[in-house]
């Protein structure tokens, strides 16, 4: 019988411990059943690169802040040596020690903004925070997160892309409509439909609020910020969306 996998993650001090755990694959010590990332990270990434092209242009200094070590995380690293980027990729010491080295990868361990008390980094042409932003908002000061990754662009064409965001609001909407309703019955015929409570309070849940008040925020600041759609192929495009901030 297979070991039951709790996705329940509450953040950065349970990523550390999931790291530790030799039963888990790297999908699954990164919040991912193996069934949702398995064969995926070439389509991630093409959308990735989409929103941020700077991400996978050859010579790039980028950054991925939580960058995890699942079969993406890989990838990641893979093509940044392969297209001789000036990586730097920021997680726990326990998540670090599961990803390769590499003759252009920086690691930097801790909890981000924390770690940058050791010393400057950037600028970036590109920075990404791939489905972090959650456990940022849960866990810790979300405005401090982002301000803090705007201050490494480029002031000339650096930009800043917050993937894979769940958001309560677009799920509601989603099960709500007859598109949800039978991709619920289809995927999960032995269970009843999602209960779905508008204007109802769920706490650590990112909702329309959260992402419409980053946008005001980032543009106020004077950045340009959009909310961009998954690509359809993506398994969970159907209530996840990621949000671009770039200098002007």
């Amino acid at each position: 019988m297979s070991k039951i996998v709790d996705y329940d993650v509450a953040g950065y001090e349970s990523f550390r411990q999931r790291a530790r755990n030799t039963e888990l694959s790297g999908n699954q010590k990164s919040g991912f059943p193996d069934d949702l990332r398995n064969g995926q990270s070439e389509i991630i990434l093409a959308d990735i690169d989409s929103k941020l092209p700077a991400f996978g242009r050859p010579g790039a200094r980028v950054l991925d802040i939580g960058i995890g070590c699942s079969d993406l995380s890989r990838a990641i690293i893979a093509r940044a040596s392969e297209r001789q980027q000036n990586l730097v990729v920021i997680d726990s010491p326990e998540v670090l020690a599961e990803i390769q080295d590499g003759p252009s990868i920086t690691k930097i361990a801790g909890p981000f903004p924390d770690c940058l008390a050791r010393g400057p980094i950037g600028p970036f042409d590109a920075v990404l925070s791939y489905s972090v932003l959650q456990y940022v908002f849960s866990e810790a000061n979300l405005n401090n997160f982002i301000e803090s990754a705007l201050l490494l662009l480029d002031e000339t064409s650096g930009a800043l892309l917050l993937g894979d965001i769940p958001n309560s609001s677009m799920r509601k909407r989603f099960f709500e409509s007859n598109a949800g309703r039978l991709h619920h019955a289809e995927h999960y015929p032995d269970r009843p439909p999602p209960n779905v409570r508008f204007n109802a309070l769920e706490p650590r849940q990112i909702d329309d609020t959260v992402v419409l008040a980053i946008l005001a925020r980032a543009r106020a600041a004077g950045f340009q910020a959009f909310v961009l759609p998954q690509g359809a192929q993506l398994p969970m495009a159907n209530r996840r969306e990621d949000i671009l901030i770039k200098r002007p």
